[in-house]
This record gives C-alpha cells, structure tokens and sequence, in this order.
C-alpha cells in the first residue's frame, strides 16, 4: 500500500462522509496517519493487488458502483476477470470503494467505519 511505511495509512475520499469519519476516528485515537487521496493519487495495480491480498478479498469486492463509471465501463460482465477489474480500478481510481486503512495489524475496507477498530 502507498505509504506502508507508515504505521497507519488511509486511502481517503475528502468528498465521503464515510471516509472523512474513519479519518477522524484513527486521528482521535492520536494517530496521524499518512493520508492519500487515491482519487488524484491512483494506486498502481501491484498496489491494488496488493490490498486485496492482505484484505482477502476480490476485486469485485472492491468495486465501488453508485457515482462511478461502473455501469458506463460495463463492470458488471461476469466474464470480467481480477485483471480487467483492477486494471479498471488503477485507471478509474473513483472504482475504489473507500476508506481502504492499512496498519500493522492488516488491512481492511472500513465500511461500516468501525470495522477500522479491528486493526488500531
């Protein structure tokens, strides 16, 4: 993930409710995490690979359909492999269900926010 070096990284959205919560729940903990705004700074697809690894899950499941080019893009085709969705999502970062939060303790898509507890 971008920033693993970090202890805690966020791929934030500023423009999400959800994200912006997430944030603000590690910050209240004292933690600063290094925030990346995936939408003007795309992670590349090892990194996206990567995330859904650690995750365990599939890029379908990191799919973000409402407001996004999902449906114009045609992600719906089940014959869409991992490849064609996480080429995609590194193309279109906005495909990227948010928050994603890395820490030392694993990774996880933070919806509902406090699946971020899990791993502070």
């Amino acid at each position: 993930m971008a920033g693993a070096n970090a202890a805690v990284v966020i791929w934030h959205n500023p423009k999400c409710a959800t994200s912006r919560k997430v944030l603000g729940m590690i910050r209240a903990r004292g933690i600063e995490p290094t925030v990346v705004e995936y939408v003007k700074t795309p992670p590349s697809k090892s990194e996206i690979k990567t995330v859904l690894h650690e995750m365990g899950m599939t890029a379908r499941d990191l799919l973000r359909r409402r407001g996004t080019l999902y449906d114009t893009l045609g992600l719906d085709d089940p014959k869409l492999g991992e490849t064609a969705l996480i080429a995609a999502m590194s193309e279109h970062p906005i495909l990227i269900e948010r928050p994603v939060v890395h820490t030392r303790k694993g990774t996880r898509l933070c919806r509902p926010p406090q699946r971020v507890e899990e791993i502070l």
